[in-house]
């Protein structure tokens, strides 16, 4: 790319070969277990096409409700389990070709769409551990 047009962070990318997904697969988990113990209980990483996408599942809190409203749709053991099996959508990454420069997106729940963001040192491109360090710290 010519240096007179810089990455966009909102558009291109390269698709992600089988060897980059497993490696980068590999950085996110270690990165995880190594410094958010406790904060998820299952990631789900998956790719497409240039993107990386990474959901994390977390043990719910007891709702607060004393007394589960008897019209209510689900009991609280079923919404128990419901919000344990529904993702929380921390990032998606978008892969450039170089290991160390992945755009990064948040899940906009306003809008049901990722929105690309910068990186918390101001970059628009990073690593995948510090996507993941500032999607925990926003998400969870």
């Amino acid at each position: 790319m010519s240096d007179r047009y810089p990455q966009d962070p909102d558009n291109g990318g390269i698709q992600i070969n089988d060897n980059i997904k497993s490696h980068v697969e590999k950085r996110i988990m270690k990165f995880a277990e190594a410094n958010l113990a406790g904060k998820y209980t299952k990631l789900d990483i998956r790719f497409r096409d240039k993107f990386c996408y990474v959901d994390a599942y977390v043990e719910p809190e007891e709702p607060v409700i004393k007394e589960w409203p008897p019209d209510f749709p689900e009991t609280r053991e079923e919404h128990m389990e419901r919000m344990r099996n529904t993702p929380i959508h921390l990032c998606r990454l978008r892969y450039f070709g170089n290991d160390d420069e992945w755009g990064l997106a948040f899940y906009s729940y306003a809008h049901n769409k990722y929105e690309t963001s910068a990186f918390p040192n101001g970059k628009f491109f990073d690593t995948p551990e510090m996507a993941m360090e500032a999607a925990v710290e926003f998400y969870l």
